[in-house]
Order: C-alpha cells, then structure tokens, then sequence
C-alpha cells in the first residue's frame, strides 16, 4: 500500500509542475502606458515664447537714493556768538530767505556800526565833492582839488556798499539780533544747531544743510565683473521698497573711475526728477540696467530651465502641440533671464510651469 502511493507521488509531482509551467508561458505580459500631455493639460501651464535679447542683457544692481550734491547749500557760521532761536527741524521744508536761526553775537553787533559809520562818511564826502564842484567852477580851486574830492566820494560810496553787503548776507537788524536765512528753496537735511548753543569762530561744522529735492541722485553700486558692459547714457528703471508698483526712469550720466578699496564696487550715478518728492534720501533702490552684450543670443525667462545631471534642458511645444525633451546650452544666465547658445531659436515656445515633473515623467 505504500508503495502504491509513492508510485502515485511520482506521476503527480512532474504533473503539477507541467501545468504550472505551462500557465506561466501562457501569462500575458503588462504593458506600461507612455505618458502624454494632452491639449486639456497643456491649457493649465504658463508657455514663455523665446525672444531675440538684440545685443541687450537686463543687469540688476543695488543703489542708494541721495540729495543731488549740486542742488544744495551747506550754511557754516559766519562769525562766533551764540544762537538764541531755532526756527527749524530736521525735515522741514523752507523757502529761499527763510530765517532759520536767530543769533547774537558782539563781533556781528560791530557790522551795523560799521555800515551807519560809512554812511555818514559817505554823506560828508557827497558834501565836500560839492563844495569842490562849486569852487572849481568859481576858479577857487584846482582841477586836482576836485579830482581828489570825487575819487573820496567813490571809495565812501564803496566802504557803504560794502558794510551793507555784510550786514544784509548775516541778516543784520537793527535790534542787535543776526538771522541766519536759507540761501535756496529745499528741505533741512541736516542740522547741527541747538538753541543757546555757543559758536566759536573756528566752530568746522555747517549749522544746517539745505537741499533741493526736485531732483535727486541714485548712486549705484556695480562690482567688476560688469563694469565693461555698462557706459554713460545707458537706460535704467529705479523701484524702491516704498513704492513697489512705481518704476523710475533715468539714464547713467556718470561713471566713477574708482574702485571702493572696502566694497569692492564702483559707483555710478544716475539724476532723476522727483515730482511730488517722492524720493527720500537714503532710501535702497533696485536699478535695472539694459546694458549692451556684444551678442546676439535668444533670450528666455529663466524658470523655464531644467537642471538634471549636469545638463539643462527645457520642454518645447512644436507646431503639433507635441511636447519634446530639448538639451540645451547657456551663454549667460541672470536672475530672471536665460541666452541660450544651442539648442533654441526665436519664437520657440516652452513650459514654464511644473516643468520638472513633466520632465521626469517624459523621460522615462
């Protein structure tokens, strides 16, 4: 009985293994779908269109918005006393001949002496040049005598004006009181002056700056490696923090031909109009320059570009709206801008949006 069934194992066991075989040669193999971007998916992504850069690149560089250096006045104390009223604050806007400060002062005290002594020197010599024109024309005196009598009444004539001059430039009174008065229409931008405060005539600061802030400058900052494409005359758009939906305009109008030894950096300077003074001094600026490259690459928005492998790439569209994998080389790369040098042409268009996961799952 035992042996009948192990003569019965031995016929069932190649069986089995026969029918197991044979269902496995008999399997139908799974085919993985390739993956395709239909028009539905196309019409959600953002496509950029490749652009001819005309020999231009967009460069970025920070600024700084500062008075401009020929619109203001820097008022230094004249003579020494002591200052009695501040009529000003940092900030403040003031008009041409705007008394600023009020000061006293025994030295200043002396100019009004100085101008009534010269006006009555002035009226004694009117009065002997007279006399002199008198007795020349009744033959009592000399023709030098009265020469002389005219050239004393010139130099009393000039000692007055001059007196005058000075009294009126220190804002002489006649109370004894000096006002010191803005030169030109603008804002304090700088102030160094307290009431009682005691002034020496060696005193190095200016009391107050005055500047006119219907034009400032934007000084920019520009590092070494973009000094050779820039050049006086150039176009640039200004954006501050302030203001982040308004662009300013202007054009380099000068580039300083140093090397800032601490930044590393060279300064150019741009003049802008300022309506409305809507530019502050001190304020940070972006400035964007379309600076000349010497090249004439196609140009697309940086986004677009896939980095895999040590290799870019980008996802071009063709005329059948087929999607294609497309190697290629980069002449320049900026922040928000891309010149290709193989691989693109004008007008190509490409994916610029979730770029990468089509990518990968085209090529697989």
């Amino acid at each position: 009985m035992q042996f009948k069934q192990k003569q019965i194992s031995i016929y069932f066991i190649p069986l089995a293994l026969l029918m197991m075989q044979s269902c496995s040669q008999h399997k139908t193999p799974v085919v993985a779908e390739k993956f395709e971007i239909t028009d539905s998916l196309l019409n959600r992504l953002l496509i950029d269109t490749v652009q001819q850069a005309n020999s231009k690149t967009d460069l970025s560089f920070s600024a700084k918005i500062t008075e401009d250096q020929e619109r203001k006045s820097e008022i230094f104390p004249m003579v020494s006393g002591t200052l009695r009223q501040i009529s000003v604050k940092v900030g403040d806007q003031v008009n041409k001949g705007q008394t600023l400060a009020t000061m006293s002062s025994a030295e200043m005290a002396g100019f009004d002496k100085e101008e009534i002594t010269a006006g009555s020197e002035l009226k004694n010599a009117e009065r002997n040049l007279k006399q002199a024109e008198a007795l020349f024309e009744n033959g009592l005196s000399s023709a030098k005598e009265l020469e002389e009598a005219k050239n004393e009444y010139e130099i009393k004539k000039a000692e007055l004006k001059r007196a005058s001059s000075v009294l009126k430039l220190n804002g002489g009174n006649k109370i004894g009181l000096y006002a010191i008065k803005s030169p030109i229409n603008g804002f304090i931008i700088e102030k160094n002056a307290n009431s009682n405060m005691q002034i020496r005539s060696d005193f190095g600061k200016s009391l107050f700056t005055v500047a006119d802030l219907s034009a400032v400058w934007a000084m920019i900052n520009i590092y070494e490696s973009d000094i050779a494409k820039l050049k006086e005359g150039d176009q640039v758009n200004i954006s501050v923090l302030a203001y982040p939906e308004k662009v300013f305009t202007g054009k380099i109008d000068k580039l300083y031909s140093l090397i800032d030894q601490d930044s590393k950096v060279m300064k150019a300077r741009v003049s802008i109009n300022n309506p409305g003074y809507t530019l502050k001094p001190g304020m940070l600026a972006t400035v964007k320059v379309a600076a000349s490259t010497g090249t004439n690459l196609p140009v697309v928005n940086a986004r677009a570009i896939i980095f895999d492998d040590n290799k870019n790439y980008v996802l071009v569209i063709d005329p059948n709206k087929k999607v294609r994998v497309q190697e290629i080389e980069l002449g320049r790369k900026t922040a928000d801008k891309a010149y290709i040098s193989k691989g693109l042409n004008a007008g190509d268009q490409v994916i610029s949006s979730k770029q990468v996961f089509l990518f990968e799952s085209l090529k697989k």
